[in-house]
């Protein structure tokens, strides 16, 4: 949690600096000695998010920096829901697919998943049509039922959407990720000239 924290709060410094997060980071893990994970839309899954803040909650006063990387990384959804949804608003998109609901690409494991965080905050922020891509469920989880969401395939989101968004790079989705209207969220850095995920 703490490693990622690293890579998601350099992320943060390299957008205000209009650096390329990803550059940098490829450049620095050349040394030897330097290891730097890949930023992120956020932590998920049923460890990582929850565990460190058994040891915050019985070790206050020593665990600043573990604290400190978990509120790090909780701030990453909405950091990105807002990126999405003022791309959207600047560029008046009308409909949007948001690509991958699970905590890590190729698994149906939805639990504490930071792309269900941003499609929340999405759905709270956006006036036009969300269209939702998973191909590893079958029915929309019941924190998602209360908002205007439809569950699609691929193709479906191809053919609607002005613009879709990937929020979890399944390995399905890898094949179209060059089409001039998808976008990787992490990619979303310089809002006014978002970038293709390099496959």
């Amino acid at each position: 949690d703490v490693n990622i924290a690293l890579a998601n709060e350099l992320s943060n410094i390299a957008d205000d600096f209009e650096i390329d997060i990803h550059e940098a980071i490829k450049l620095a893990n050349h040394h030897p000695r330097v290891n730097i994970h890949t930023p992120s839309i956020g932590v998920g899954g049923h460890c990582i998010p929850v565990d460190p803040w058994f040891i915050v909650d019985n070790a206050k006063a020593k665990t600043p920096l573990i604290k400190a990387a978990r509120q790090i990384n909780d701030q990453r959804p909405k950091l990105y829901a807002q990126k999405i949804i003022e791309y959207a608003k600047s560029n008046m998109l009308e409909t949007i697919a948001l690509l991958g609901l699970s905590y890590k690409p190729d698994v149906d494991d939805l639990r504490e998943s930071p792309a269900i965080e941003i499609v929340k905050e999405v759905s709270d922020n956006f006036d036009g049509k969300i269209l939702i891509v998973e191909p590893h469920i079958d029915d929309l989880p019941l924190e998602l039922i209360q908002f205007d969401l439809q569950l699609v395939d691929l193709a479906v989101a191809l053919a609607q959407a002005d613009k879709l968004m990937i929020l979890v790079p399944h390995s399905t989705f890898k094949s179209f990720a060059k089409k001039e209207i998808i976008i990787n969220v992490m990619d979303m850095a310089i809002i006014d000239t978002p970038t293709l995920l390099t496959v």
